[in-house]
């Protein structure tokens, strides 16, 4: 079976790049975060219910400026997502799939993420005393 005359799928050097595609590579790759912090959010699980030392381990851990940084990753991963999640709800009722209209909903999406991730980050540093 010779393959020689088939055609090639387009590069993505073909496509000009737009914001709907950033809009759905970061869905993606929050997805991916969200996962990996399930990890973390399990090894903190695991270490409550083991024992106090663990648990210090753990909080040890989430406590250091390595750990703030990365539950700050977290909550922004959990909001954007959530956001896209709402977005694509919308396109599944058939709204929002012109160019324009597509485009400003990742705008506002991302704005959501990151207003809430900072909402977010201001109550966990006043709630530390």
């Amino acid at each position: 079976m010779q393959s020689d005359n088939r055609p090639l799928s387009p590069h993505l050097q073909v496509y000009r790049w737009q914001w709907t595609m950033a809009y759905s590579i970061l869905h993606r790759g929050t997805g991916i975060a969200l996962s990996g912090g399930a990890i973390f959010l399990t090894w903190w699980l695991v270490a409550l219910a083991t024992s106090p030392d663990q648990f210090d381990i753990a909080q040890a851990f989430f406590g250091s400026w390595l750990g703030r940084l990365f539950l700050l990753g977290w909550a922004f991963s959990l909001f954007y997502h959530m956001a896209n999640g709402i977005r694509h709800l919308a396109w599944d009722t058939g709204w929002g799939f012109d160019l324009k209209t597509a485009e400003w909903s990742g705008h506002f999406g991302l704005a959501v993420a990151v207003l809430l991730t900072v909402v977010t980050a201001f109550v966990a540093y006043a709630s530390m005393g």
